[in-house]
């Protein structure tokens, strides 16, 4: 709960009279059993015996005393409610905000569904527990000892039950709360799992439907399922005990006090009027005694959630960014000293995942110049994305050293280096919005017609135009509302319109068609003529064949740094690649041989059937058309 306390803070006020309300209402729950006393003793039995107009004011001053108290109740719940639910928007929105800088390497440890667990259900079960322990963490203790303090100023001897009766109550109220805490984290940690396996199956709904693994998913569910509804049962079970527990207690207090009660009476020490106070103090014991067991539970799973929640906000982002640096403006003269050496360096990078047991990346070393169009291949999962994502310092190298415009990625402070590229991902993501505000994200203050441009470049202006409301159409949540090929698009453009320094391209064409790639890289290549850098990661050879350099990836190790011709005459794993996709074109001689008169990147021409003829041609013409 130490994140939680300070929260409370901003609503100090709020903290301090919903307890205190509430113990005026406590209050006036125990003078009533006075009047009750009061009006045995004397109104019926007493002096003012058979007397009208006591009796009625002693049911008056009840009816005070009640709407006293639901006043009182009415005010305290108010100012409970406004400080829960103030602490636990500000918990979620700090949470929130510390999710933001985390770095993707503590994102990826931790997990989606962990993340989406704790700022719903847990945050939710802390307000709960703050609401109710601010009305009844106070009030319950209170009317508990409040009664104990009472039954003495009646009678000492009766009160001595009381007094062994709140001790043996404690002990098994506090003993169950012990025992339970530690369950209902795991009770929390069980929804994780739930929650991970129901996000899992409705992002992948289609590709269950399409292998028809409808039953086994949902055995797999079940079997989660069936383990949260257990450890809840177990759970349940224990914290069941509290109320018959303390129920059996209080009864036999009752029953013990009743009879010390009557022989009291007997022996003219007290009068029944007193019995009666005795036993109502009693059975407000039982009720306050119930909430207690209730609001304990209650706050088990706060507290329980309050720490998962605390453990999240405890993770320090693995990324420190410099305090002191040069204000933004100063990477414009090192961008120029760089243009005319590199704008990209890899020195001797390591790179390892954590919790991963082998290096993602090793020895990688390679420059880039200024305005040179980079191609990124290799097979899959030989860390051709996990390279690029280096150049952003979407994670931090293990070993070495990664250079952009002429410094160390991690001398840059916070958003510094990013506001100069241009991130495409592989996986295109767009946000429910209008087409605009997704376009704004790369450059907020972009105009209609810079907008326009970059739809253009990323040809996607025909399907913004064929839109009934053009750029201010609805885009549903993820995107989906449109296809594959519409949201690889549209994330294209929305990387442009930063106009960027460096544009990378994670396999951000895989859904497009030969004729829209060929027709997109020619476009691109014309925008990078204003001096972007363009790194593009693809499995399809015709889309890197005209860049400037070839980076060939094998297992996290750079074997091929060249360009297309030189890597087809010495490069084997280039070679195996391209001759995969084109394998009317490899020699009648023995596999894996480096052919020396093999196709370089200006003489090599595409069979009339193969389907990778207009690309091939398109990037002839734009090669030429670029010389």
């Amino acid at each position: 709960m130490k994140r939680i306390i300070p929260l409370l803070r901003e609503y100090l006020k709020e903290t301090i009279l919903a307890p205190s309300f509430k113990l005026l209402e406590a209050l006036m729950d125990l003078f009533v059993p006075l009047v009750v006393a009061a009006l045995i003793n004397n109104g019926i039995n007493g002096m003012a015996a058979g007397s009208r107009s006591y009796i009625v004011r002693q049911v008056m001053v009840m009816i005070l005393l009640a709407a006293l108290g639901l006043v009182f109740s009415f005010t305290a719940q108010y100012f409970a409610a406004k400080a829960s639910v103030g602490a636990a928007t500000k918990l979620r929105q700090n949470l929130f905000d510390h999710i933001q800088r985390l770095s993707f390497s503590e994102l990826d440890t931790i997990g989606t569904s962990t993340l989406i667990t704790r700022m719903t259900s847990d945050v939710n079960q802390v307000q709960t527990g703050l609401n109710m322990a601010l009305r009844l963490l106070l009030r319950s203790p209170f009317i508990v000892f409040g009664s104990m303090i009472m039954a003495f100023t009646i009678d000492v001897r009766c009160a001595m039950v009381f007094v062994v009766a709140i001790p043996i109550l404690s002990v098994v109220v506090y003993g169950i709360m012990i025992i339970t805490i530690p369950l209902y984290k795991k009770v929390q940690e069980g929804l994780d799992r739930v929650l991970s396996a129901t996000r899992e199956n409705l992002t992948g709904v289609r590709v269950i439907r399409a292998f028809c693994k409808e039953e086994s998913e949902i055995a797999e569910f079940d079997e989660r399922s069936e383990a949260l509804t257990k450890l809840n049962e177990y759970v349940g079970r224990i914290s069941a005990l509290m109320n018959p527990a303390t129920y059996l207690l209080i009864n036999i207090a009752t029953v013990i006090l009743i009879r010390e009660g009557a022989i009291r009476v007997n022996m003219g020490g007290i009068r029944q009027g007193d019995v009666v106070a005795l036993y109502n103090y009693m059975a407000q014991m039982i009720v306050e005694l119930v909430k207690l067991a209730s609001l304990i539970i209650t706050i088990n799973r706060a507290v329980a959630s309050a720490e998962r929640v605390s453990g999240i906000l405890d993770v320090e982002p693995g990324m420190k960014y410099p305090s002191a640096s040069p204000s933004a403006a100063a990477i414009e003269p090192a961008m120029s000293e760089a243009a005319t050496k590199k704008i990209i360096r890899f020195d001797h990078v390591r790179f390892a995942y954590s919790q991963s047991g082998a290096d993602a990346l090793e020895d990688i070393s390679f420059c880039v110049k200024p305005g040179q169009t980079v191609g990124i291949i290799g097979a899959t999962g030989s860390g051709k994305s996990t390279l690029v994502n280096l150049i952003p310092r979407f994670y931090d190298v293990t070993e070495g050293k990664v250079e952009v415009f002429g410094r160390d990625v991690r001398s840059y402070p916070e958003g510094e280096l990013i506001s100069q590229i241009g991130v495409i991902p592989q996986r295109a993501v767009l946000f429910q919005g209008t087409i605009r505000e997704n376009l704004l994200w790369g450059n907020e203050h972009a105009t209609d017609q810079e907008l326009w441009e970059a739809l253009r470049v990323a040809q996607a202006a025909e399907i913004v135009e064929g839109k009934p409301g053009g750029l201010d159409s609805e885009i549903e949540q993820g995107g989906r509302n449109l296809s594959g090929g519409q949201r690889q698009r549209l994330t294209i453009a929305r990387a442009l319109v930063r106009n960027p320094k460096i544009l990378i391209m994670d396999d951000s064409a895989s859904a497009l068609d030969f004729a829209t790639d060929a027709a997109l890289r020619k476009a691109v290549a014309d925008f990078s003529d204003q001096g972007m850098t363009t790194l593009i990661i693809s499995q399809r050879t015709s889309s890197v064949r005209n860049a400037d350099l070839i980076l060939v990836l094998e297992d996290g190790q750079l074997v091929g740094c060249a360009d297309h011709g030189t890597l087809m005459r010495s490069c084997p794993v280039y070679q195996e690649i391209y001759y995969s996709q084109y394998p009317e074109e490899k020699p009648a001689d023995k596999p894996g041989k480096i052919h020396e008169n093999a196709p370089d990147n200006k003489s090599g021409h595409m069979p009339e059937n193969t389907p990778a003829k207009l690309p091939a041609k398109d990037d002839d013409n734009e090669r030429r058309a670029r010389s």
